[in-house]
């Protein structure tokens, strides 16, 4: 049997909720939570196995639940319910240690699968929000540079011409303009001073 605790500032989405589970064999709603401190409290108490978490709520808001959630009582699986899908939302809640993301529209079926995975400690993400997380590794993959364009941009940074650099490293200044244009993409700018002021933010160059 699987215990669940619903966190949801809005009585009637708890209700709905309650009545959704409650229905569902094999799991048993242990209790609910109008708020994050509340339900991090709760979900202690009442040893509970999977916790439904929504984002924005008053006192303490949901990432900061499920951190405090996965500090003391990492056994419990956090699974997100809300209506928010912007990375500003996915991102810190996936960080904090939520188990799965799912939203609100999702149909009761869904929803109740998500339950069975997360306990199972499954991850599990409704569909848009999966598009986003691949579209942020898409994002972070296109951004890292080969070892020989930092190899160009760290002599780029040390104040070598093209030429320079060309020399250097045994290859061509046609070669040299092609390795920065392909960092210039994936750094996002548009000329060589940019390129080295953005690699240190990265923490790219030493």
């Amino acid at each position: 049997m699987i215990r669940l605790l619903i966190v949801d500032d809005h009585p009637i989405v708890r209700g709905g909720l309650r009545a959704a589970f409650e229905a569902e064999p094999g799991i048993e709603v242990a209790g609910e939570a109008s708020n994050g401190r509340e339900g991090v409290e709760r979900a202690g108490a009442l040893a509970v196995d999977v916790v439904l978490m929504d984002l924005r709520m008053p006192e303490m808001d949901g990432v900061t639940a499920i951190a405090a959630m996965r500090e003391a009582h990492p056994e419990i699986r956090v699974l997100v319910l809300t209506t928010f899908d912007s990375d500003a939302d996915v991102l810190p809640a996936i960080e904090a240690g939520a188990t799965g993301y799912m939203l609100k529209d999702a149909p009761t079926e869904e929803l109740l699968r998500a339950v069975h995975a997360a306990a199972a400690g499954e991850p599990v993400l409704s569909p848009s929000v999966a598009g986003r997380l691949m579209g942020q590794i898409r994002k972070h993959t296109k951004a890292v540079l080969t070892d020989r364009e930092l190899q160009v941009l760290q002599l780029v940074a040390d104040g070598a011409s093209n030429r320079q650099a060309a020399a250097k490293l045994f290859i061509s200044e046609a070669s040299i303009k092609t390795h920065l244009l392909h960092i210039y993409g994936k750094l996002g700018v548009r000329d060589r001073a940019a390129a080295v002021g953005e690699a240190y933010r990265r923490g790219l160059l030493a």
